[in-house]
């Protein structure tokens, strides 16, 4: 046997560098959830409820699939979720109670009867309604699925998915910078749907999403568990949808 032969034979097969393909699917995942808001929120909005729905169910599945599909089929690597842990729950809840204390007494005391409010609340309920949320028990139900379910989802995405394959790539700030300002995307282009007379404001917002963001992929890395932030943005998406329901409630049925 050549020597190069044996040496080959002994070092095993050749490591396969992911770096190219976890860099495709980090791109991908911070692009996707932007071109699908457009879809589902701005482009379907032309269309019926039954369109509206379909178009939603449909990007979302593939926005959360695409991440399974990634790392087991593409990266062939494990789905590791990490340990459910309560470390890190009392700071994201204590995070999360001053948001949405803060957010509240803005709204309450300086926002709520300038005229961009009252624009939003139209349009809000223009655009639940497409949705075909028409009373307070299915605006409850929406809020419910938002605050537990997609909470937890876009936690697995953002913070599972995003940031943990960005943290294999950069170090660990530019990690969170960048997974934050996706995150962010998606949230510009609804919010600048509610406040087309003010994008300061939804720009504004949209930082403010940023922010919590960043806290969140920190108390990940911070923790190692999904937990935290989970309960953290489960309460601070309650919160808005509180603020949604005191704008829409005079003009929804019960």
């Amino acid at each position: 046997m050549s020597n190069e032969l044996q040496a080959a034979v002994e070092s095993g097969p050749p490591i396969v560098n992911h770096g190219k393909l976890r860099s495709a699917g980090v791109l991908f995942a911070l692009a996707f959830p932007s071109i699908i808001t457009w879809a589902y929120f701005v482009l379907a909005g032309r269309y019926s409820t039954g369109a509206q729905q379909a178009t939603f169910s449909v990007v979302k599945v593939v926005q959360f699939a695409f991440t399974i599909v990634w790392v087991w089929l593409v990266l062939r690597e494990p789905l590791r979720t990490g340990k459910l842990s309560a470390k890190g729950v009392l700071l994201g809840a204590v995070f999360s109670l001053v948001v949405v204390g803060a957010g509240w007494l803005v709204f309450d005391r300086v926002l709520r009867d300038a005229a961009v409010f009252a624009n939003a609340s139209a349009l809000v309920r223009d655009k639940i309604g497409g949705f075909g949320i028409d009373s307070i028990w299915k605006y409850a139900v929406l809020a419910g699925f938002y605050s537990l379910c997609h909470s937890l989802l876009e936690e697995y995405y953002w913070r599972w998915f995003v940031f943990r394959q960005l943290r294999q790539l950069v170090p660990l700030w530019p990690a969170i910078i960048v997974s934050a300002l996706g995150f962010m995307g998606h949230h510009v282009i609804v919010l600048n749907e509610f406040f087309r007379e003010a994008p300061w404001l939804a720009w504004l917002l949209s930082s403010a999403v940023a922010v919590g963001g960043a806290f969140w992929a920190w108390l990940y890395e911070r923790t190692g568990s999904i937990l935290g932030p989970w309960i953290s943005h489960l309460l601070i998406d309650a919160g808005i949808f509180w603020v949604g329901y005191d704008l829409l409630r005079t003009v929804i049925s019960t």
